[in-house]
């Protein structure tokens, strides 16, 4: 059982080859500033577009290779833990798959690539009560849609490959090639600017798409994080924009856009403490002072405890 990817991976992973421009404002939300990129010592979209360029050649061990790169230094990041998966089903390694794809359901539950692909790995690997769980979860997701929202054939695509692939059984071994999704934008920093617009217009919703489909073209880059951290904290999802934040912080620690904003959500979660640490940090950082130490000092000497 094969089915080809309807996106080529090489085309949008490669207009990541230079350095992002952003131009959102500072956290209260306003317009005009550019938050600083400092550079990670280890830049994970540079194993993600490797494994990306391999994946789209049909090189799924190399392609493997770079996203395991990618997952360990990033655990957390649900489109590089499913392509790892992707490049181990490619492969036929139903066993080495489950992991990644695992971890890609757990840390984006909505992600229907992973759930599919998930339940036909555990389906060939004599799970079927695990890939029925699966099988479960997309028809909520169906029932939830109610064959209005943009996904909806995606969803009963993967309810009948999921479906198929129980009832071949585990003795259906060949190998699977997943259909990868991937932003379909000609210029990723086209994305990106799209993005900023829409956080700038207070379209939070829509902002997260675009980055979204950033994160799925170009990896998991600190400023994308730190925008969904800020796009999601916006939307009082305060969980997961702690979680994009710290995504970005492990992989750039010190980011002076993803400190910055970090400090305001636990402003706003009424931890001083850990406001005051994250400016202590950006102080050591930026020496003779930048706009982030300015505006995290004004938020804490103003005990602000929600979004103006």
């Amino acid at each position: 059982m094969r089915y080809k990817s309807s996106l080529a991976l090489v085309a949008a992973c490669a207009v990541f080859a230079t350095p992002l421009a952003f131009a959102a404002g500072s956290g209260g939300g306003g317009t005009g500033s550019i938050p600083s990129q400092s550079a990670p010592s280890y830049d994970p979209t540079v194993d993600y577009k490797k494994g990306a360029d391999a994946f789209a050649s049909g090189q799924y061990d190399e392609a493997a290779k770079a996203f395991k790169k990618v997952v360990s230094a990033v655990p957390k990041n649900p489109q590089a833990n499913y392509l790892l998966g992707a490049s181990f089903m490619a492969q036929g390694d139903f066993a080495k798959a489950l992991k990644p794809l695992e971890a890609a359901v757990r840390y984006d539950e909505k992600m229907v690539d992973a759930r599919r692909d998930l339940g036909i790995t555990q389906a060939k690997l004599g799970k079927t009560e695990k890939a029925t769980e699966q099988l479960g979860a997309l028809k909520a997701m169906q029932e939830a849609c109610g064959g209005i929202c943009a996904n909806k054939d995606k969803i009963a695509d993967g309810i009948a490959k999921i479906e198929a692939a129980i009832a071949a059984g585990p003795q259906a071994q060949s190998a699977v090639e997943p259909e990868v999704r991937l932003a379909a934008a000609g210029s990723l920093d086209a994305t990106y600017v799209a993005a900023v617009s829409l956080i700038n217009e207070h379209r939070y919703e829509a902002a997260i798409a675009k980055l979204d489909d950033a994160l799925w073209a170009a990896g998991p880059h600190p400023d994308v994080l730190t925008y969904l951290g800020f796009a999601n904290r916006k939307l009082k999802r305060y969980d997961v924009a702690e979680a994009y934040y710290r995504s970005a912080l492990d992989i750039a620690p010190t980011h002076r856009g993803a400190l910055e904003y970090y400090g305001e959500l636990k402003l706003e979660r009424g931890d001083v403490a850990g406001a005051r640490a994250n400016l202590a940090k950006l102080e050591g950082i930026c020496g003779f002072g930048c706009h982030e130490v300015d505006e995290l000092r004004r938020w804490i000497a103003e005990g602000r405890s929600s979004v103006s």
